[in-house]
């Protein structure tokens, strides 16, 4: 988001809290963290900050957006309560079911035994879903007795996914094919992005544990015009206005996980702010000043202004540390990346640092290499050719990102 706002014609000038060493390039980084609503509140007032945009989730399940709003500050993002959508997967079944979404059977629970022995007589595979935020690693795909209990187990007794899991979701298993379809929106207007399909799991041929994503690439033949066109009117755009009349406007960005099973889009969740790796893929087609269509939402005028999309394609391939999503190791050097530049693709800082003058590894997700083309298979090969270049100790990356559309790798 930042590489983009960089591009505005406007010259914004940018500040990110906290940044990481590739945005340091882009915009001053304060060390202030992403949920502490109060430094970020009186960061803005003190150094007069014109408009806030909200990246993350945690922020907004906070009240961000409410506290900001209070103070007479602009920001682009739902409020607390309209951001429950991702918060609390129980709330987002209700707002479905009040909406009447197209979206998978689930029942919740409180209670371990109940949870327990609902899932006994579960057809198999059975979804279990911690309710809160679980960095994307909440949702556990069962295709046995023994697997569906232990997920239950560890989110409910061992709280593996901390308060998040203390309740859960129980969901009918969809088989079919992801999408995700993100769009602006002010509360009463919907704009949609072009389509997306990430990859969640670590490894080739989405085999291995789920993951915050490994990859994505845009736009995504599943998301046909009629698709699309299917997924504002059915799904987004009666979403939005069921949280309005319920007095929660949502205003930003809304994300729709989807699972298109023969043909029919059903949701398998919302999230309240732009996805990762799918915004990788996605902005980099934006045509539109990514600052105008923010300004027009924040002043809910998102009607009367066109968001146009460049036709190439984009696939982005994420670069993890080795482990992850289990433990891994931080701070190995990373080389290569002066190297990138010429290759023409984009390199997305996600788990970096700069220490002693080299930028190194400081998360799971380490960068995001986004190859950009009139084709796929171009933007792909413009991706690919550039993971050979960076290098670091424990690098791990999927081969195969944008398989579904152009079949594997060789």
């Amino acid at each position: 988001m930042v590489w983009k706002l960089a591009q505005s014609p406007r010259a914004p000038r940018l500040f990110c809290a906290p940044g990481n060493a590739g945005i340091e390039s882009l915009a001053t980084c304060v060390p202030i963290k992403a949920d502490d609503v109060a430094g970020l509140k009186d960061f803005v007032v003190r150094e007069r900050i014109d408009l806030t945009l909200v990246g993350p989730e945690a922020p907004l399940a906070s009240g961000i957006a409410d506290e900001f709003r209070k103070a007479k500050l602009r920001i682009f993002g739902p409020t607390r309560n309209a951001a429950r959508l991702e918060a609390s997967k129980i709330f987002s079944k209700d707002i479905m079911a009040q909406a009447k979404i197209p979206t998978a059977r689930a029942r919740h629970f409180d209670r371990m035994a109940d949870a327990l022995a609902y899932v006994e007589q579960h057809e198999l595979p059975v979804v279990i879903k911690a309710d809160g935020l679980a960095q994307g690693k909440g949702v556990i795909i069962a295709t046995t007795r023994d697997q569906a209990r232990q997920a239950i187990v560890d989110s409910m007794d061992r709280a593996v996914f901390g308060q998040a899991g203390k309740q859960v979701l129980i969901e009918q298993f969809l088989d079919g094919e992801e999408l995700t379809i993100m769009a602006f929106t002010d509360g009463r207007t919907v704009a949609p992005m072009l389509p997306a399909q990430d990859h969640k799991r670590v490894g080739d041929g989405d085999t291995g544990l789920n993951t915050g994503g490994m990859g994505a690439y845009c736009p995504a033949p599943l998301g046909t015009t009629a698709l699309r066109e299917q997924v504002r009117r059915e799904i987004l755009q009666p979403i939005v206005d069921t949280m309005s009349r319920l007095g929660s406007p949502f205003q930003g960005v809304l994300y729709a996980g989807l699972m298109v099973v023969k043909g029919v889009p059903y949701v398998l969740e919302f999230n309240a702010r732009m996805g990762d790796p799918e915004a990788q893929v996605v902005l980099p087609l934006l045509k539109t000043d990514l600052l105008d269509v923010i300004e027009a939402v924040v002043e809910h005028r998102l009607d009367q202004l066109p968001v146009e999309w460049h036709q190439d394609h984009a696939v982005c391939v994420v670069m993890t540390s080795g482990g992850y999503p289990g433990p891994y190791e931080s701070g190995a050097p990373i080389r290569g990346l002066e190297a990138c530049a010429a290759n023409g693709a984009m390199v997305f800082h996600a788990g970096t640092a700069r220490r002693d003058g080299e930028i190194v590894t400081a998360g799971g997700r380490v960068l995001g290499v986004t190859g950009r083309g009139p084709t796929l298979a171009d933007a792909q090969a413009v991706a690919y050719r550039t993971t050979k270049l960076i290098t670091f100790e424990g690098c791990h990356y999927r081969h195969d990102i944008a398989y579904r559309a152009l079949g594997p790798r060789i």
